[in-house]
């Protein structure tokens, strides 16, 4: 595996871990879909603004 494919695993990863704790968190749909959508459309600026400031889990 080459290091291009390893780095968009890793993202990969990062991205699907983001969208379960954001489905699994207390905030309204609205708010819940708004952050999915980050995250698809910006995978690794998405995923860290989401580590920085996002709902948490339960």
């Amino acid at each position: 595996m080459e290091y291009g494919g390893l780095w968009g695993l890793i993202v990969l990863i990062a991205d699907i871990w983001a969208i379960v704790s954001i489905v699994q968190s207390g905030e309204t749909t609205g708010k819940k879909v708004l952050w999915i959508l980050l995250v698809l459309f910006l995978p690794v600026l998405g995923f860290i603004i989401w580590l920085l400031a996002g709902p948490r889990g339960r």
